[in-house]
C-alpha cells in the first residue's frame, strides 16, 4: 500500500479511545478500504511514523490479540480491558462505535 494508506490508518487508529479497540477490517472500512484488514495490520506492524498511536488498541475479528506480542495484553488490561475465557476481547463489550466519533 502506500504513504496515504497508512496516513488514513494511522489517523483512524489514533482516534480510538481508552478502553475500548477496533478490528483490523473496522479500520480498513472507514478508511474506504474493506477487505483491506490484513494491510492494515501490515501498517501497524511495520510503520515507522513518528507518532504516538495506540495500535494495541486493534485486534482481530474475533477479538484475537497480535501473536508475539504479549504486552498488547498488558497495555489493554492496564485501561481496563477484559478478556473472555478464550484469551479474546469481548467485542460486544469493548468494540469501539467509531459512528460515536467524529472522524
Amino acid at each position: 500500500m502506500n504513504d496515504l494508506f497508512e496516513e488514513k490508518v494511522l489517523k483512524v487508529v489514533a482516534q480510538v479511545p481508552l478502553g475500548r479497540v477496533a478490528t483490523y477490517g473496522q479500520i480498513a472500512q472507514l478508511i474506504g478500504y474493506p477487505r483491506h484488514a490484513r494491510q492494515v495490520g501490515k501498517v501497524l506492524a511495520t510503520s515507522t511514523k513518528d507518532v504516538a498511536y495506540p495500535c494495541h488498541r486493534v485486534v482481530t475479528s474475533t477479538g484475537r490479540l497480535a501473536p508475539d506480542w504479549e504486552e498488547q495484553g498488558t497495555l489493554l488490561w492496564a485501561e481496563g480491558v477484559e478478556r473472555k475465557k478464550n484469551g479474546c476481547v469481548d467485542l460486544k463489550k469493548y468494540k469501539w462505535k467509531a459512528e460515536e466519533t467524529q472522524l
